[in-house]
């Protein structure tokens, strides 16, 4: 069966499913009149127009969502499809970094031009704001299930009774869930959703794309620092206030808080699948004393450390180690939990000393006749975590100018050094006055400043930019 052939019989049985889910839950009425919309809307479209204008609201409310579930389910039957047809692609002509670098290869760019351009490689794909995105998390999630079981199947007749099975009580649980939310998402929610995304990508996706990148540029001869972020991501979510007046300091640190917490998550996930892997022994495969004076130090200062690990780990430096990084993960996301400072040793200020930790587990493996656990494993942890660092997104502050200048108009106006308004200023006269201003070392103001209240709003927004920076 061709791929087009399977994709429509894909999509023929997850309708015929829907329609079993349509009589269940709402009796075989509705599946009728579904199925007689769907006939007009083929042969006659006047009449399907007639047959709607009938249709009570509470009928038409279920009629839609019966379309719409319909549609959404052959939209995951297509990308399922697609993913085949892509992977087949890649496996015939190559993946699409692989044909790159061939084309590299072919234009023979000297390897110091190369290298240089390779060193400043960074790509920052960002989340842009939608306030009024209506799509659920949980819907979203039951239609990934969706997609798992249709690209699970592989014909054979018991698992794929199975898989109708299951196919059928998701479709009958996507029926059940209402998918308009009661309340409009607020900037929080709208930061949730956006965080189901990334955290897909730092749990399937990444790691397999950074790994792919590393090797294929080392057929360039060009080795990819393992704490590289080739590959970053940006957020607008919570921090867009251009023309969202929803958006202000309180949302930008709550989602910052969010983003916080789910970056520390998935760094725990890896640190802990990290830990659980490496249970080479001191005995067999030896230590750095790098690694082993690293370690010392940690457990000095890590005193709330279960006993339990001291003992069992003892000839375990690997596991040891990284159970003490786990630890100090843990005090960092109760440090910015609780708004309290860093404690040196005990957690990270920032992503670079979590790497610089994996970095000492990745040489001393090198040095241990681990090349293929610290080129493998531990690069595969380490990049993902370069990648997401300890904030998973860079969050991008929004501002319209005017906001700005309203500001500091009335900081500068206040002081009585010009004669003209600074809003009467042009351009170049305002870049000018910046420019000295932030030459030089005094205050405008007192902190906090005198300003109105729209520019007290873009103030406290600053303020908390700059806590967030501090932390």
């Amino acid at each position: 069966m061709d791929t087009q052939a399977e994709l429509r019989r894909d999509i023929r049985e997850l309708g015929a499913l829907l329609g079993r889910t349509l009589v269940r839950q709402e009796g075989q009425a509705l599946y009728d009149l579904v199925e007689r919309v769907r006939q007009l809307i083929r042969e006659d479209r006047d009449a399907a127009v007639a047959q709607l204008g009938e249709v009570e609201p509470a009928t038409a409310r279920r009629l839609v969502r019966a379309f719409s579930i319909y549609f959404h389910l052959a939209n995951i039957a297509e990308q399922v499809h697609r993913g085949r047809e892509l992977a087949a692609a890649r496996a015939s002509d190559g993946t699409w970094l692989s044909q790159a670098v061939e084309r590299i290869q072919a234009a023979d760019v000297p390897e110091p031009e190369l290298w240089a351009e390779l060193d400043r490689l960074a790509v920052r794909p960002v989340f842009t704001a939608h306030p009024t995105e209506a799509a659920r998390r949980t819907v979203l999630a039951k239609l990934v299930q969706v997609a798992a079981l249709l690209d699970e199947r592989d014909g054979a007749p018991a698992d794929e009774e199975r898989l109708r099975r299951r196919l059928e009580e998701l479709i009958d649980l996507i029926w059940q869930t209402d998918e308009l939310r009661v309340a409009r998402p607020d900037v929080v929610d709208e930061a949730r959703n956006a965080v189901y995304y990334f955290d897909a990508l730092y749990r399937d996706a990444l790691p397999g794309v950074l790994e792919a990148l590393a090797s294929e540029l080392g057929r360039l001869g060009y080795e990819l620092p393992v704490t590289a972020r080739p590959l970053a991501f940006g957020s607008w979510i919570g921090g867009d206030r251009d023309g969202n007046p929803n958006v202000g300091p309180e949302s930008t640190e709550q989602v910052l808080e969010l983003q916080h917490e789910h970056a520390i998550r998935g760094a725990l996930a890896l640190v802990d699948e990290l830990s659980s892997d490496l249970s080479s022994s001191i005995r067999i495969a030896g230590a750095t004393p790098e690694l082993e004076s690293s370690l010392a130090r940690d457990l000095e200062r890590l005193p709330e450390l279960e006993p339990r690990y001291r003992r069992l780990n003892a000839e375990e430096p690997y596991r040891l180690k990284l159970t003490c990084v786990r630890q100090k993960l843990l005090n960092t996301r109760r440090r910015l939990a609780n708004d309290r400072p860093h404690e040196p040793g005990r957690d990270y200020a920032g992503p670079e000393e979590l790497l610089v930790e994996l970095t000492i587990v990745r040489e001393s493996l090198l040095e241990h006749r681990g090349e293929l656990i610290a080129r493998g494993r531990v690069e595969r942890a380490t990049r993902t975590i370069a990648a997401f660092g300890l904030q998973l997104a860079t969050l991008d502050v929004r501002e319209h100018a005017d906001a700005h200048h309203h500001a500091v108009g009335q900081l500068f106006d206040r002081l009585g050094e010009d004669e003209r308004p600074y809003a009467s200023l042009e351009r170049d006269e305002r870049r000018e006055l910046l420019s000295r201003e932030l030459g030089s070392r005094r205050p405008l103001a007192q902190n906090p400043p005198p300003l109105d209240a729209a520019g007290m709003r873009t103030f406290e927004t600053f303020a908390a930019v700059r806590g967030a920076r501090e932390r």
